[in-house]
């Protein structure tokens, strides 16, 4: 995609071109949209179009609207497999009380919450983080590189949702891999969600020991999982091992590793109707999909998509929340950065259910 490329930014009920030149350019449009007696959620919409901010995880407390996402920038490390590209180094929180106010009403940056240097133990690759709240506590649940190049989960703990957070010393016992998603059930229980193949090393463990080599699986061997633990009552820790999360097909057979829509990476918990609604990335096929259980731990019957590939970016990383009484999905997509992978953005669209509980699918 060249410099003097476009794409369409919806604003309510009027499509607009903004030039992908530069970022300043994009906002400064932004500032002059007409958005009087329209509604916002009939497009995708970009929340923070003067930064790059990926992987949103979102909750509502005290009816305000709390996003946490990861916080890209042009870091200059060559890009890999691995994902050293993704060195993200800082988070900031946004809220809002009226999402669909936006852009008339912007959200509000809280700054930055928690950095890299803050962390004891940190090496690098402050990747994407969950947040959740227990007895007026807000904990804060990081994935970071130690300084032996191996991702831990850290904790850090506010007094307010918008933090600051002060990070544990040391990583959580037992941790590895990636992308937290922590999930409070009905009965204030919370289960955290984790892990992602290739460059969040879940493939380097088996049974929660590191391996001597990495292992894969590979055609119509069952796909990788990911795990879930229930947290401590301090939620400092796992109250007990992590355990795999298994996905099914509707014959109740674990979804193979050639399965264009297994398990990749970026679980998300939530409910809806009674039931479990796991979603997550497929990572190189580029899909959000979900599936559904009666418990926290599964098994999760497999469903369908969520989101079709994005125009623009390789990762897909998402939530899905209610908020006033209506359900939006969070993501993210390159289409602002022209194409580069490392530099996303965040967006949100009205996600809707079918009246068999189904997810009716979004074109990315």
């Amino acid at each position: 995609m060249s410099s003097t490329s476009f794409y369409p930014y919806v604003a309510k009920t009027n499509i607009i071109y903004l030039p992908l030149s530069t970022r300043q350019a994009e906002l400064a449009k932004l500032k002059n949209i007409k958005t009087k007696n329209t509604k916002i959620m009939e497009g995708k919409h970009y929340l923070v179009p003067e930064d790059y901010m990926a992987d949103p995880s979102v909750h509502v407390w005290n009816d305000r609207l709390y996003i946490y996402p990861s916080h890209d920038w042009e870091s200059g490390v060559p890009e890999n497999d691995n994902g050293d590209h993704f060195n993200m180094k800082d988070y900031h929180v946004f809220s809002t009380d009226d999402i669909e106010a936006f852009p008339t009403t912007p959200l509000t940056d809280h700054g930055v919450v928690l950095s890299v240097e803050d962390i004891p133990w940190a090496g690098r690759q402050l990747w994407d983080c969950d947040v959740q709240e227990k007895d007026g506590k807000y904990y804060m649940y990081f994935p970071l590189k130690d300084r032996n190049d191996i991702f831990r989960f850290g904790v850090a703990v506010a007094d307010r949702p918008e933090g600051p957070f002060v990070p544990q010393p040391a990583p959580m016992r037992g941790s590895y891999s990636i992308d937290s998603a922590v999930f409070k059930d009905d009965d204030g229980q919370c289960y955290f969600y984790f892990g992602g193949i290739w460059g969040g090393q879940l493939q380097r463990y088996k049974d929660n020991k590191a391996l001597e080599n990495a292992y894969l699986p590979e055609g119509d061997e069952p796909a990788l999982p990911s795990r879930v633990a229930r947290l401590a009552d301090d939620m400092l820790e796992f109250a007990e091992d992590p355990r795999p999360v298994i996905i099914v097909d509707e014959n109740g057979e674990p979804l193979k590793a050639n399965n264009p829509y297994r398990f990749f990476e970026a679980s998300w918990m939530h409910k809806y109707n009674g039931k479990y609604y796991l979603s997550y990335s497929t990572g190189d096929t580029h899909y959000i999909c979900y599936a559904i259980a009666d418990n926290p731990y599964g098994p999760f019957t497999y469903q369908g998509v969520v989101l079709t590939p994005v125009k623009a970016g390789w990762t897909t990383h998402h939530c899905i929340v209610e908020f006033k009484g209506r359900w939006y999905l969070f993501h993210h997509d390159s289409v602002p950065s022209g194409g580069k992978t490392w530099l996303r953005s965040l967006k949100v669209c009205e996600l809707h259910y079918r009246a068999d509980g189904t997810i009716e699918t979004i074109e990315g």
